[in-house]
Parts: C-alpha cells; structure tokens; sequence
C-alpha cells in the first residue's frame, strides 16, 4: 500500500470530472419533480444518452454533435414517460422504472457493434489567466467545457426558479396543480417542457461518460449513476445548489475508492466498489430519520396524477 502515489491535486481535478454526469442528471431531476412528476427513469436516459451521443460522435467525429443527439435522445425518451403519465395518467414510479428497462434494453441492442471503439477526442478548456493560479489553476480551470456548463446550469437553474416568472409557475404547479389550473396555468404541457428538460440533462450527463471520462462504450456504463442522481435530489432538499454539494461529494467518494485502488489498499476491491452506494444509502438513511427534515422543500404534489376535469 503507497498512499503517496495519490496526487492531491489531481484527486480533487478528478472529482469535477467524475461528479459531472451525476450534477448534470440530478439537476434535471430536480426541474422534473419541482413540477410535480417523479421520474424514476433517469438511468434508462442517461444510458441511452450515452450510447446515442457515442455513436454519433464516433460516425461524425465531433463530440460536440454527440453531445447535441445525447439531449435529444433523452428528451425523447423522457416525452415517451410524459406521454404515458401525463396524457395516459399511468402510474409515474411504475412508468419511470420501465423507462429504465427500456433505456438500458435498447442501448445494448444500439451499442452492440460499438463495443471497444474509441470516442473522438475532446480538448480541455483552461480559463484564460485563472488556469495559471497556482494550486487553485490545476484543480478548477483546467477541464473540458460540460464542467463549466454544468455548474453554470445549477446557477440558470436556481435563479430561474427563485427570481422568474418562469420558475413561480413551475414550482406553483408543483405545490398544487389544481389551483394552477384554476389561475389557467396549462400543467400537463409546463410538466411536458419540465419532464422534456429533465431528459435532456440526463442524456448529456450519460454522454458525459462515455465521450470524456471513460471515453468509449461499454454496455450498463452508467452503474447505477441515475439512481445516485436520484438520491441527492433527496440529499438536496429540492434545492440546486445543494445538488452541486451532493454530486461533488458522490463523485468524491468515487474518485476516492478508485485512487485507493491504485494505491493497493488491503481491503478487497468489491467493497471499495460499493463504497459509493453504501455512502448513498447512508445519506438517505439519515435524511429519512426526521420525516420532516427529509420532507423540506419536497414538492406537495409530488407523483400525484393530474386531470383536468378534477
């Protein structure tokens, strides 16, 4: 065991890296059920992200267009879950579990001749004059521009939400759909552009993975990362900015359990594996012993149907 192999500096780079795709699923999540839908199909998207975005990427040779097709891909996965339990007024944690069957089903059956190739590779962005700040330069200004876009995403996010007309309406129809609708407010169609968005960052956060950290295709390459989105909406309290405290501590114990690896740590490797689902779980625990606690900034009509004719 050698802990002085595990460079400090690029330990914490590597964290931005890894909780990118989480940040980017989680705060979609969190624009989906501020409306009022629960959508349990975030790794059925994100995969499906990841595998359209690679294959696009890879015929074309431009991440960047990969990145494009990832978004649409999960939006239009995320419609599918709007259509059957905004239109259908089908169950929405039965619906989003089977859009996760689904994703993770038709991405093996797309991916499957891409198994092993390469993605086109991306270039790093260093902040003009920043990226020179020693210490500080190396660990934040030196990744590729999804980093960037994701944390300024949580900030459009929580400033749309607290300051606009725009975030008053999502989240009133969230709280209580019934008297949006009586003040005219159209909630099936504002849930539709919410449930919309939430798919398209969960398709970005899939092609995340598979074009810049991994970067190659390889069948369930997601390993549960929608799930843990899922949890720190919980862990957030509904709120953005504690989804970018939630994501980079997940994506820490990621890193963590992989540097300690490489630094052969007498403890077997299927443990360290778990170490982030175990912390997930642990959170959630805690955030569970007060009903109240875990229930603060919870959307009141959370998973409940809505008809017009109620």
């Amino acid at each position: 065991m050698d802990l002085s192999s595990i460079n400090p500096l690029i330990l914490l780079a590597s964290i931005m890296v890894a909780s990118t795709p989480i940040l980017l699923a989680g705060i979609g999540e969190l624009v989906c059920e501020k409306s009022g839908v629960l959508n349990l199909g975030v790794e059925g998207m994100m995969i499906t992200g990841a595998v359209c975005g690679f294959v696009v990427a890879v015929e074309t040779g431009d991440p960047a267009l990969g990145f494009v097709a990832a978004a649409v891909a999960g939006a239009v996965l995320s419609l599918l879950f709007g259509v059957i339990t905004q239109l259908l007024l089908s169950n929405q944690v039965a619906s989003g579990l089977a859009l996760t069957l689904f994703g993770l089903g038709l991405s093996s059956l797309i991916g499957q001749s891409y198994v092993g190739i390469k993605a086109p590779p991306t270039v790093n962005f260093n902040v003009p004059l920043l990226a020179d700040i020693p210490i500080i330069g190396p660990i934040a200004f030196r990744h590729d521009l999804m980093v960037y876009f994701s944390i300024a995403l949580v900030a459009v996010v929580w400033a749309v939400l607290k300051f606009t007309r725009v975030g008053l309406v999502l989240r009133a129809v969230g709280e209580n759909h019934e008297a949006a609708h009586a003040l005219g407010y159209k909630v099936v169609r504002i849930r539709m552009i919410a449930i919309a968005f939430g798919g398209a960052c969960a398709g970005l956060g899939g092609a995340y993975i598979s074009l810049i950290r991994v970067p190659q295709w390889t069948e369930g390459m997601t390993a549960g990362a929608g799930w843990i989105a899922l949890a720190i909406v919980v862990f957030a309290s509904w709120r953005p900015w504690r989804i970018l405290l939630g994501a980079y501590l997940f994506g820490g114990v990621t890193v963590l359990q992989l540097n300690l690896q490489a630094a052969g740590v007498n403890i077997p490797v299927v443990y360290l594996s778990m170490l982030p689902y175990l912390v997930t779980i642990l959170v959630l625990v805690l955030m569970s012993a007060s009903r109240s606690r875990a229930a603060l900034g919870a959307p009141a009509a959370l998973g409940r149907t809505f008809h017009a004719s109620q």
